[in-house]
């Protein structure tokens, strides 16, 4: 079986590291007034030249009758949704464009429909488990069409749920791409729209191979729509995007094999958690190869089937039915006119920012994965929310990127805030911290009598008694880390985890009744 595929894009999120503009040190606003009543302060780039920007023709649309708008989004993703909505709510005159679905990667071939899918695939083998429970259950048959048909009607709703929310708060959606004329004006096809600020929130694209054959391969953005299920999958990649579909992919029962060219899965992820979650994969099934990508793809026919015969870069081959490349993913920028408005980008194509989101051109903005900052739904919704709090609502912030929770929904999901092991090592010394970790059957597996197993682990600075890291690995990790990342934000030590009780029978109690450091 060879299958084929519904190409389908998006816009959407890979790096943690916020990315700062060395000449561009404060923001730069004119003095504005919205209907918050606020005169807006301005703070000087340093080394920086200000040039007076041009202006528009006259118009009586906008706030300060000089442009058509006091904001143009480009992007209809999280953080543009986000920003326009808030900045409309303070009586900016806004429009965003959108050249194709609203919501962005997360919405539509990323988070939602990913986590759709992985709620799915647990139910073959909660069937198998519930038999020990004492549970006569047939063995369940999979339809892959229902599935995607209800993904898509859910999407579709979504979809919905995003324009009425920008139609609520006034803001003007314009189809197709924008693309930048100069640094206050903007192209969507045929026509051009002025604005006092520019936000670009285009988000990032799947970085695909350069090999023989790639053409046979599909991206995270093809396989939500894929017309069956794969028997055999190879994956490419060993990031979360590829953690994730082999443990979906495998619990639905496709046979699937993961290359990647590192030592391990995870790269950044706390050691001890890479090490745990490839050996529960592994124990479920999953075959990885590591040190070994992709070198060169092959259609093949036969009479009973067609195929891919894939070739690595060890000269080893395996055949499957489906490709998918999860190896990264980069600022969509191209084609955007950043150089005509003068837009400074770096090495791999990011929109260089400040603190406040603002790029080297005063009155043009970027948030989300367009920047290579945290890439991250809630980070660029956060980020979206500062900038418009900070142009339009007279409130200066900026996102703190300190203990910023997440989760990886492999099978058994992670959950992680703070610093790795080795970061906290590198940061305060390895003498300065203090480890504590603990890895054990699940009082569920006693009677399901599966190979699923429960991580934690703690990061304690020594002088402060600090929690500086947590790292989980249970099926609920996204829920506990959620709370703990408050915990950590709050700045708990771990006498304030000791004196917590803990909820029993569970496994986050062990967070608060582990008392032996780790050797």
């Amino acid at each position: 079986m060879m299958l084929g595929f519904v190409g389908l894009a998006g816009v959407g999120k890979s790096s943690v590291e916020l990315v700062k503009l060395s000449v561009c040190k404060g923001r730069v606003s004119r003095a504005r007034s919205y209907n918050a009543a606020v005169s807006y302060k301005s703070r000087l780039l340093t080394s920086v030249s200000v040039t007076t920007p041009r202006m528009a023709a006259d118009s009586s649309d906008s706030k300060n009758g000089q442009y058509d708008y006091d904001l143009f989004v480009i992007g209809a993703g999280s953080g543009g949704v986000r920003a326009s909505r808030i900045a409309a709510g303070y009586g900016a005159k806004v429009a965003v464009t959108e050249e194709r679905y609203l919501g962005g990667t997360c919405v539509n071939v990323g988070c939602v429909p990913k986590k759709l899918f992985v709620y799915g695939s647990h139910y073959g083998h909660v069937v198998e488990e519930s038999r020990n429970f004492g549970w006569d259950v047939e063995t369940p048959k999979l339809n892959w069409n229902r599935l995607i048909e209800n993904k898509n009607k859910e999407i579709e709703r979504l979809n919905g749920v995003y324009r009425n929310i920008m139609q609520n708060a006034n803001v003007e959606i314009i189809n197709g791409r924008g693309e930048l004329v100069d640094e206050h004006t903007v192209k969507v096809g045929s026509k051009q729209y002025t604005a006092d600020k520019i936000l670009i929130a285009v988000g990032s694209w799947p970085n695909m191979p350069k090999v023989q054959g790639i053409e046979h391969a599909i991206s995270s953005n093809e396989f939500f729509f894929l017309p069956e299920l794969p028997k055999r999958t190879l994956i490419v990649g060993g990031g979360y995007i590829a953690v994730e579909f082999a443990g979906l992919l495998n619990g639905f029962g496709s046979k699937v094999t993961l290359v990647q060219r590192g030592e391990n899965i995870l790269r950044g992820f706390d050691n001890d958690v890479r090490s745990f979650i490839s050996s529960q994969m592994t124990a479920q099934g999953i075959n990885f190869q590591f040190g070994v990508t992709l070198s060169k793809i092959d259609k093949v026919q036969t009479d009973k089937e067609e195929h891919y015969q894939v070739e690595l870069t060890d000269g080893s081959s395996v055949d499957v039915d489906c490709v998918i490349c999860a190896t990264g993913r980069v600022p969509k920028t191209a084609g955007l006119g950043l150089d005509k408005a003068g837009v400074k980008v770096g090495s791999k194509g990011e929109i260089m920012v400040n603190e406040f989101s603002q790029t080297n051109v005063p009155n043009v903005f970027a948030v989300g994965d367009v920047t290579n900052r945290m890439n991250l739904t809630p980070v660029a919704l956060a980020e979206g929310h500062c900038f418009a709090d900070t142009e339009f609502g007279g409130k200066q912030r900026s996102l703190d990127y300190e203990n910023i929770p997440t989760a990886v929904f492999a099978q058994p999901a992670i959950g992680t805030c703070g610093l790795t092991q080795e970061e906290a090592e590198e940061k305060y010394g390895k003498e300065n911290i203090v480890i504590y970790k603990s890895d054990f059957r699940p009082l569920k597996q006693t009677i399901a009598m599966g190979t699923e197993r429960t991580f934690l682990k703690l990061i304690v600075e020594k002088s402060s008694d600090r929690v500086v890291g947590c790292h989980i690995v249970e099926p609920s990790a996204g829920e506990i880390i959620q709370l703990v990342g408050v915990a950590m934000k709050a700045g708990a030590t771990k006498a304030d985890f000791d004196s917590t009780i803990g909820v029993h029978p569970t496994a986050a109690e062990e967070l608060v009744t582990m008392r032996t450091p780790s050797t």
